[in-house]
Formats: structure tokens, sequence, C-alpha cells
């Protein structure tokens, strides 16, 4: 091999590495970005100057005093980024079975966005969440097991107010409606906003621990709110819902049409004076 090869190949792995490396930076700052652990990780940057600059002027107790914690310091990483390295894991894990498998895609869900439409209309609270990589067994078993086909009469019913199990969540495995009733874990992130309730929170809560998709009805206003990834998106619209999903989903929704005769029957239900009363508190569950 001529030198001007050897060069020429050194090069390009020279290139290739910091690539590699620009890569994974930025993979991690977009984990990190708008999440608790980007103040952290200004914290830690703060002691890794500090080190450097201790090192530079020869301060002597300083710099024993960040050598003595240096080796303490890679546990007490893991332990405080543990739920973002939990999720990035968890993504790369997504990502290699998608690429290992073309065919692994989920059903059309259109069923969730006729019951969403209606929820919306006549402003129903209601939590759908749909499992996608990382299964869901721990919070299918603090429900109400159904393992019942996905469809839009199903959820039209279990949401109904004078329903037993139209208070918490509903999870979704493919086409099949796995439990009703669950809790999730609520949000934690300071971040997000005041008027978010219980709902949008447990909604956000499930996102931020795993890598399902919640579909989020508010009972006040009768919006709809999709969490992904430990965010929200507010006030979509059936047709903005519907792709969304298909995205997220890797499968195209068509628009079909919504059945008339549950929403007729529950539009012009009359209300009882537990589900008036229900509504003049939403603001504590939504």
């Amino acid at each position: 091999m001529t030198p001007s090869l050897i060069w020429s190949h050194i090069s390009v792995i020279s290139i290739l590495d910091v690539v590699l490396v620009a890569i994974l930076i930025y993979q991690f700052l977009s984990l990190v970005r708008g999440t608790r652990a980007a103040p952290m990780l200004v914290g830690v940057a703060t002691l890794g100057l500090a080190f450097y600059f201790a090192r530079l002027g020869e301060l002597r107790t300083l710099n024993w005093l960040l050598s003595t914690l240096l080796p303490f310091v890679v546990f007490a990483l893991i332990v405080v980024f543990q739920s973002e390295i939990r999720h990035a894991l968890a993504n790369l894990g997504s990502r290699v079975s998608l690429m290992r498998s073309s065919n692994s895609v989920a059903d059309v869900y259109d069923d969730i966005v006729l019951a969403a439409n209606l929820f919306s209309q006549n402003q129903t609270g209601a939590l759908i969440v749909i499992e996608r990589e990382i299964g869901l067994r721990t919070y299918i078993e603090s429900g109400v097991a159904l393992d019942a086909r996905l469809s839009y009469d199903l959820l039209a019913t279990v949401f109904r107010p004078s329903a037993p199990l139209h208070d918490g969540a509903v999870i979704v495995q493919r086409d099949r409606i796995a439990a009703a009733a669950c809790f999730l874990p609520l949000s934690m992130n300071p971040v997000l906003s005041t008027q978010l309730g219980t709902r949008h929170r447990a909604g956000i809560g499930i996102t931020e621990e795993t890598d399902a998709v919640a579909v989020i009805i508010s009972e006040e206003t009768g919006t709809i709110s999709m969490a992904v990834a430990g965010s929200i998106e507010r006030e979509l619209t059936v047709e903005r819902l519907r792709e969304r999903l298909g995205h997220l989903l890797r499968r195209y929704a068509p628009a079909p049409s919504l059945p008339s005769p549950v929403e007729e029957s529950l539009a012009d239900e009359e209300p009882t004076s537990s589900q008036i009363s229900r509504r003049q508190d939403a603001g504590r569950d939504d």
C-alpha cells in the first residue's frame, strides 16, 4: 500500500470518527433538551470546569477535593440521569427493532380517532395509551383486564361518565384493549403548565417511562392532546391526530366516517345530576 493510500485511509477513519462522535453528542443534547436533566448537565459542566481550573492554577486543596470525589461522579451521574439513560436505551432498541423487521408496524387505530372525536364533542374526559415496543404489563395489571378487540363502541362505552371503568386509562396493545381503569405514573416535570391536571400528567408520565403514545381528551374543554416521549401536543384537530398517529405507528390511517348511532345516543342522553357535578369539578381531573 502506497503512502498516499495509507494517508487517505487514515483520513477517512478520522472523519468517520469525528462524525460518529458528533452524532452521539447531538443525540445526547437532543435527549436532555427541555427536560430536568438540562440544568443538571450544566451543573456537571460547571464542576468539570472547576476541576480543570484547579489543575491549571495548582489549587492543591480544591484539586485534592475534586480528585477524591471524581470516582463517585460516574455513579452519581447514573443515578441522576437514570430516567434519561433508560429512555435512550429504549429508543435505541426500538430503532433496532424497526430496522430488523420492516413489517413490524402497528395497526390502523381509526377507532381511537373516532372515539376521540366523540369525546371531544361531548366533553368526555378520556385517556388512551397505545403500547409500542416497550411492554406495559406493569400498568395493565394495575387496572381491570379486558383483553377485548379494539372498537369505537367499546371505547365509547368504557369512557361514559356513568360507566364504572371511566376513571383511569385504557391501554391498547395492537388491535386489542388490554385493560381499563389503569393507574399511570404522574409526570413530575416542573416545566409543565400548571393548567395541566392529573389526566394530562398521567399521559405525559407514561410516555416519560416508555415509548407509548397517549391520547388525552380534556373533560373541561373537550380539547384533544397527545403525549409522546415526555412532551405534549395540545389542541389537536381530528385530522391532525389521525396524521400524527399514522406517523408514529408507521401506518397511514384513511379518514373514515363517524358512526352515527352511538354518537347520537350519547349526545342526546340527558345528563344526570352526578354528571353535572363532575363537570363542575372537572378542573381537578383534567
